[in-house]
């Protein structure tokens, strides 16, 4: 019998439609922390110590920034997103009548 092999999102995080896509559905969520997993698995698809480099965050401050339950800065946020080459966008909601 085999024995059941992990499912890692980050493996199949392999285009930019397919990152950008992933972190919108995560995002419109009503749980937080499954948009901070989702950055994290983003963030561990294109290689923690080159985001370490771009945000000029440490790879360490980085893993406890996206750990589940983390309440990581706007700011902190802001720099991985975009290290990521994504963004965030605000489109209106329609108001109920």
């Amino acid at each position: 019998m085999k024995k059941p092999v992990a499912f890692d999102a980050a493996d199949y995080l392999d285009s930019e439609e397919v990152i950008a896509e992933y972190l919108n559905v995560a995002l419109a969520s009503e749980h937080p922390d499954l948009f901070l997993q989702a950055i994290a698995d983003v963030a561990k698809a294109r290689g923690m110590a080159q985001l370490a480099k771009e945000t000029g965050l440490g790879r360490e401050s980085l893993y406890k920034a996206l750990a589940p339950g983390a309440k990581p800065r706007y700011d902190t946020v802001l720099k991985v997103i975009r290290a990521l080459g994504v963004e965030l966008q605000m489109t209106p909601v329609p108001r109920k009548a």
